[in-house]
């Protein structure tokens, strides 16, 4: 059973949107995507509010910088259960992994989320500890009991180019062991940060801001990487509020957002799409959410 309520009307919409936008020129649109859509019937939103639809919503995904809102989530948890030390430097790598989606950042939380390093290859019995810590992450969310993050993996780390030594080991021969998630899974855990379901108010809140996105144009013209054009946030109303994170590489677009359009209420979407076509394809996710918006209450 779904973290919310079905609604047969949305996946009647979300079908014909999907039917429409892969007749415009996208073959095998519906194989190569998946999508979770909730809209909230309040102004205040709780975990019991959401109603929507999913489309491939339980199909694994590499996530790429997606997983960066796990790593986000997870250190808010650890420093509320004094298992890492708050400093400058910690704010400094949470704010530009998620702002920036800096994989040098990323780098610097995992470890010190996980305790481990990166490095040449290990011996086998110093491999398997550091392959014990770096599962920790796993582990949580493997605690959480959530049906869909259940065969997640979130325990690599994000690269420019790739991984080597003990990284590359971990990834696999064949890379069997990338990160791996879900759409559905994807909006539980966003949706847990922005209803305050997951960490208490003032620490949600603080992490929630590092998340807000500038729908300014100008702004937007000045950091050519804001997460914002060519996905979800790009086909807002420009007085919307929104909270996202994006993922992009030369095999994913994904993008994972919260908005609030002016007068209407809340709404979660996340898309996943692979393939290099629509990788490429900067217009497909504004066509989405703008069309989603307009059926938002």
């Amino acid at each position: 059973m779904a973290f919310y309520r079905k609604d047969p009307e949305m996946a009647f919409c979300l079908q014909g949107l999907l039917d429409r936008f892969e007749k415009e020129g996208r073959p095998n649109l519906q194989e190569n995507i998946a999508i979770t859509w909730i809209r909230y019937d309040k102004q205040s939103p709780s975990t019991s509010s959401g109603y929507g639809t999913g489309w491939n919503s339980n199909r694994n995904f590499y996530p790429a910088s997606v997983v960066k809102i796990v790593y986000a989530l997870a250190t808010q948890v650890w420093l509320q259960k004094d298992l890492i030390v708050d400093s400058e430097e910690l704010r400094r790598a949470l704010h530009e992994m998620i702002a920036n989606s800096n994989n040098d950042a990323t780098s610097y939380i995992l470890d010190l989320l996980t305790g481990t390093t990166s490095g040449p290859s290990l011996n086998d019995s110093n491999y398997q500890a550091w392959k014990v810590q770096r599962q920790l992450i796993n582990h949580w969310l493997y605690d959480l009991r959530w049906p869909e993050i259940k065969h997640w993996n979130c325990s690599q780390k994000t690269w420019n180019e790739g991984p080597f030594g003990r990284d590359k080991d971990f990834y696999g021969k064949k890379n069997e062991n990338r990160n791996i998630m879900t759409t559905d899974g994807s909006a539980r855990i966003f949706e847990s940060l922005m209803t305050f379901e997951m960490l208490p108010k003032l620490a949600s809140e603080d992490l929630i801001k590092v998340f807000q996105r500038s729908l300014d144009p100008v702004r937007r013209k000045q950091d050519l990487e804001n997460q914002v054009d060519g996905f979800l946030g790009a086909g807002l109303p420009l007085a919307s509020k929104l909270w996202s994170k994006a993922g992009l590489m030369s095999e994913v677009r994904h993008d994972v957002a919260w908005w609030e359009a002016p007068k209407k209420n809340p709404m979660l979407a996340v898309v996943f799409t692979t393939g290099k076509e629509l990788v490429k394809d900067q217009f497909l996710l504004p066509a989405i959410s703008s069309e989603l918006n307009k059926l938002a209450i």
